[in-house]
């Protein structure tokens, strides 16, 4: 079984959730959760640190893609942050790039919400 942790943090009015380990159709589901669970409380502005991921599947991109359309219809929008080599290239093979912003870390992510 892969490994999975999943913590969250404030960074100002920014709701930051620090991803490790692996994304797949067993783990994205609690992905999910947390973003809705984090929009249902009114947080829309979400910035999602991949930094201690090393593999994300189809579930984990759909995930994501419902915490962006959630976020953004919210008034806010999903950043990521820490994008490592190897899950970039599935974002960018999926046409991710062009869907949401990437940053470096958590703080430049939660930073370019103004």
């Amino acid at each position: 079984m892969r490994s999975f942790e999943l913590t969250e943090r404030e960074l100002g009015p920014v709701t930051v959730m620090v991803v490790a380990g692996s994304v797949d159709a067993i783990t994205a589901p609690r992905l999910g959760e947390a973003l809705a669970s984090a929009l249902a409380a009114g947080r829309s502005r979400l910035v999602v640190d991949l930094v201690g991921v090393d593999y994300v599947s189809s579930a984990a991109l759909r995930a994501l893609l419902a915490g962006v359309k959630g976020s953004r219809s919210a008034g806010g929008d999903l950043r990521l942050a820490g994008v490592t080599p190897a899950v970039a290239k599935v974002f960018a093979l999926a046409g991710f790039d062009a869907i949401v912003q990437r940053f470096d870390d958590a703080e430049a992510a939660a930073a370019s919400f103004g």
